[in-house]
């Protein structure tokens, strides 16, 4: 029970900005917990902003009520998968050689390709969250995005070919094996069963990894931890539009 407390700790202080001074072992088997903890790490999240709703809705209009949630989002993140985000678009955007989209990733510097992809991903996630709230969707809906989100990250890092031996990604998938995909899995079944369209949901999610993995592995080779923070992100606004175009569908 140790090694899950301290996985679960590990993905806390990795994914969040939740203040958890608490230092952690760094073996297989914490790392293998942590990543199996992914998802249940987007479940707190998005338990997180489903508070906040309930706390704000009777003293904001939707339009500010969905940009208040997404600063949120951002905040609890501290901006991880954004950053990720932006290097990934501004290697893509390049069309350079291999070598040269790793040096740009590597970059710590942001181009107009990394600015554009972090511009349009906030404006399309805002305005998908401004319409679930005006259509008076679930709330739980919020929680399976965050927690499916994550569990893009864990299939990339399970299934997926690391790049370079060396890396964050690296690091992460070593020791790992399919049965941590299943087992990261667990919390998600019971919020399908439960969120209004919690199955769709989860059964959206997997040409979205399919089409995101073929298109990493064909420009990059292999994953890196940037390129795991964008399926977090890329996942997160897909399901938000299977969610939006869900629930039009449902109500009519």
């Amino acid at each position: 029970m140790k090694d899950v407390a301290f996985g679960l700790v590990l993905a806390l202080q990795f994914l969040t900005r939740l203040p958890l001074p608490f230092a952690c072992p760094w073996t297989p088997a914490t790392r293998r917990w942590a990543v199996r903890c992914y998802p249940l790490v987007g479940v707190l999240l998005g338990g997180l902003l489903v508070a906040a709703a309930a706390l704000l809705e009777n003293l904001l209009p939707a339009p500010l009520l969905a940009l208040a949630l997404l600063t949120l989002w951002v905040a609890l993140s501290g901006g991880l998968h954004l950053d990720g985000l932006m290097d990934v678009a501004d290697a893509l955007g390049s069309n350079a050689p291999l070598e040269r989209k790793w040096e740009i990733m590597k970059d710590p510097h942001v181009g107009s390709f990394g600015i554009l992809a972090l511009v349009f991903l906030l404006l399309w996630k805002a305005a998908l969250l401004f319409v679930l709230l005006d259509a008076g969707a679930s709330l739980l809906l919020l929680v399976m995005i965050l927690g499916l989100g994550r569990f893009s990250a864990v299939a990339l890092l399970v299934l997926a070919p690391a790049a370079r031996p060396e890396g964050m990604a690296a690091s992460w998938k070593r020791d790992l094996s399919p049965r941590d995909l299943w087992l990261a899995a667990l919390p998600l079944l019971p919020l399908a069963a439960l969120a209004p369209g919690g199955v769709w949901l989860c059964l959206a999610l997997a040409p979205f990894l399919m089409l995101y993995a073929w298109g990493m592995l064909r420009a990059f080779k292999g994953i890196n931890g940037d390129i795991v923070g964008t399926a977090i992100e890329g996942g997160e606004l897909w399901l938000l539009l299977v969610a939006w175009s869900w629930w039009s569908f449902v109500t009519g």
